[in-house]
């Protein structure tokens, strides 16, 4: 019988010691955010999000609001919620703290900053690709004669541009139109002179050895407007994923040297954000003298494009 007694006392020695254990005040540091329920709001930790029960009775604060970094006391519940997005945590004290103060898993004595730096690069490509756009335009004073003498001329403009780009490229056309020719007198409704008919055709090739070959191609064929050449890189990846990498190197190089300027170093980067590829303008080559002299071949220099990447980098800083 006593040893019965002993056992039940130690039972209920060790159950009340565990309901204390449970529900002893914990003390966490994080910032303030939203939760996929309705009207819910969560402290986000370095170990973890808990899930503020209580969230309504501190929202009247000016300071409640996401991002903003808090302090909180209270204890976590066993309790079972829609989604289950974080610890349940009752809240018997929430105070907004600085930003910069460290979070759990931290020396509470050591204080951080944050920095935002930009890295940029620039990476030199040659192009592989060579875009030309090449037109027929035609007058007549009736619409019928500038339509049919403007197919006549672009079919042997497209047989000449096919020949001399080869099987390899894309001969396609762009755009069509016919389209009446007017002249305004003050006073007076517009009176039609004539019609202009315009077929433009768009060639793509990756041999750009011959692009000089198929301006004149165009030319003597009849082709009477080619508008210029757009050099381009179709295959790209391997120089975009450079830009991006020199790019984010420099951000964080610059974050190393604030560091190292307050006598400290970069504790961890929080955020990385790419602001964006920027292709090289579009390089055009007139050629207007080409269709001036005939006996002259179109020379054309292949020069190297730009592929500029943009980062902007977010880091903490422990200052000395």
């Amino acid at each position: 019988m006593r040893r019965l007694l002993l056992i039940t006392g130690v039972m209920a020695l060790v159950l009340g010691t565990a309901t204390i254990l449970q529900a002893k005040e914990i003390t966490i540091r994080g910032k303030l955010q939203k939760t996929v329920e309705a009207g819910g709001w969560l402290i986000v930790t370095n170990t973890g999000k808990y899930l503020i029960l209580n969230a309504k009775s501190f929202q009247d604060n000016a300071w409640f609001k996401e991002s903003t970094g808090v302090e909180a006391v209270g204890e976590t519940k066993d309790v079972m919620t829609i989604y289950m997005e974080g610890t349940p945590f009752e809240a018997k004290s929430i105070q907004p703290v600085d930003q910069g103060v460290a979070t759990p898993g931290r020396d509470d004595n050591r204080r951080v900053t944050r920095v935002i730096v930009g890295g940029d690069s620039i990476v030199q490509a040659q192009p592989d690709t060579a875009i030309l756009t090449i037109s027929v335009v035609t007058q007549a004073r009736r619409a019928i004669d500038a339509q049919q003498e403007n197919a006549t001329k672009t079919d042997a403009v497209v047989r000449a541009l096919k020949a001399a780009a080869g099987t390899g490229a894309e001969v396609k056309t762009s755009g069509y139109s016919l389209q009446p020719q007017r002249i305004y007198k003050e006073g007076q409704p517009p009176t039609i002179t004539g019609y202009e008919a315009r077929n433009s055709i768009t060639v793509t090739t990756g041999e750009l050895n011959k692009v000089g070959a198929i301006i004149d191609a165009a030319a003597q064929a009849g082709s009477n407007d080619i508008s210029g050449i757009a050099f381009t890189l179709r295959q790209d990846r391997q120089a975009r994923d450079q830009a991006l990498s020199e790019a984010t190197k420099e951000a964080m190089n610059k974050a190393r040297v604030i560091a190292t300027s307050l006598g400290g170093r970069v504790v961890r980067v929080v955020e990385v954000q790419e602001e964006g590829l920027q292709r090289p303008p579009v390089p055009l080559y007139q050629t207007e003298a080409v269709m001036a002299r005939r006996d002259v071949s179109t020379p054309i220099e292949i020069g190297s494009l730009e592929i500029t990447s943009r980062v902007q980098l977010i880091a903490e800083v422990e200052p000395g």
